[in-house]
């Protein structure tokens, strides 16, 4: 019975050795699988880091207006009686718009104007009889104030009547017409509008930190977007009050469209042009990658390079690991030509899809511009610049 016992035990042991024998060995395997499996390569594309002259700005968000713009609106109430414009005609300073209907007001005028003329006549007779001696003083002097009294209502009948015209207060075009023939109008009803597009406005703000950057005279590029900005312009005027709530400073400039593609009121894309500046490193924007931690960008080194900044790395920690690195480093089967090293950038402006790199990177280096996303540190990567967003018309030449 106890031999059965023990060949039983000793089964058991046999057993359980095995299943955690078995256990390590698989274990093993898996990882010695993961640490010679071959990491992809990725294709990225990328940019090499250059000087260049910069041409900093001031970008802002601006409304454009014209030089002259008003709502027309009718003075005096009155019916409708004739529309003498048509939408986004050239009118002319003085010329009548609308007419509105004026029947009792030239009858009264007409009244007024033929007692003035009796009240002069009453006077220019007082004024004979006076100096023949038969006539007072004091009936001349009431036959002037009549006189005066009448010459006074009939301007200021006239002056009823011209409000029953709507006249356009400067040249330009006018608008769609908002009234009909027939209509009642009260004053202040809006007509229409009328805008000189000559000569355009763009009105925006800047931060306060930068109004010293900021001239009477100075260049501003405008556009729809940040990418075209065809139209060009010049500082006309800088408010010289901060606005305390927001603290931004309201600047207007004046710009030129002799195509008539811009419209009073429409937004636009504004953009300060400061001097230039040579020898400034930049990239693009794609390039630089913002984290927690801060902005960094993934340099394309050889691994020689990425071994050699590794064993500088490790030597602070110590001779050992170093050295361990260093002997590990050769065992590696199909090492690649490129990997890709993440660097940590100090940025600057930002101006033109652009961004300044003060530190970080130095002339020479080869920078991903895409493909940032599927990237570790030491990744091994090519380059294929086919499609780069740093340079889509001329796309950079591989790296060797």
């Amino acid at each position: 019975m106890i031999k059965r016992f023990i060949i039983a035990i000793i089964f058991l042991i046999i057993v359980c050795g095995g299943i955690v024998g078995f256990n390590l060995f698989r274990d093993r395997a898996i990882e010695q699988f993961f640490a010679n499996m071959p990491v992809a390569t990725l294709a990225v594309s990328s940019q090499t880091v250059e000087p260049i002259t910069w041409t900093p700005g001031i970008e802002a968000l601006g409304t454009v207006s014209a030089s002259e713009g008003v709502d027309l609106t009718v003075e005096a109430p009155g019916i409708v009686k004739e529309i003498l414009f048509s939408p986004n005609q050239q009118v002319k300073a003085g010329e009548v718009l609308v007419q509105l209907d004026d029947a009792a007001e030239r009858a009264d005028l007409a009244a007024t104007r033929a007692q003035a003329a009796l009240d002069q006549t009453t006077l220019d007779r007082a004024s004979v009889l006076q100096k023949r001696g038969v006539g007072s003083e004091v009936t001349v002097d009431s036959a002037r104030a009549a006189a005066d009294a009448s010459s006074s209502q009939v301007l200021k009948l006239q002056a009823l009547l011209d409000q029953k015209q709507l006249r356009a207060p400067f040249s330009g075009t006018i608008g769609i017409r908002r009234v009909n023939i027939g209509q009642y109008l009260s004053p202040g009803t809006i007509v229409a509008t009328l805008q000189d597009l000559d000569k355009l406005y763009v009105d925006f703000s800047v931060p306060e930190q930068q109004l010293d950057l900021l001239k009477i005279g100075g260049a501003v590029r405008f556009g729809v977007t940040t990418d075209n900005m065809p139209f060009t312009g010049k500082i006309i005027g800088i408010e010289p009050k901060v606005d305390p709530v927001s603290r931004l400073v309201r600047v207007r400039a004046e710009v030129a469209d002799a195509d008539g593609r811009l419209s009073p009121g429409q937004f636009i894309q504004a953009q300060v042009m400061l001097p230039e500046e040579k020898n400034v490193l930049a990239l693009s924007q794609t390039a630089v990658v913002s984290s927690l931690y801060g902005d960094f960008v993934f340099v394309i080194r050889p691994p020689e390079a990425v071994n050699g900044e590794a064993a500088k790395e490790t030597k602070a920690g110590g001779e050992g690991k170093a050295a361990e690195a260093e002997k590990k480093e050769p065992e590696a089967v199909g090492e690649p030509k490129l990997v890709a090293r993440q660097v940590f950038v100090k940025t600057g402006r930002r101006s033109n899809g652009l961004v300044e790199i003060l530190e970080g990177v130095s002339p020479g280096d080869v920078v991903v511009t895409a493909g940032q996303n599927r990237l570790s540190n030491n990744t091994p990567v090519s380059i294929d610049n086919t499609i780069n967003p740093a340079n889509p018309a001329k796309p950079e030449a591989d790296a060797k």
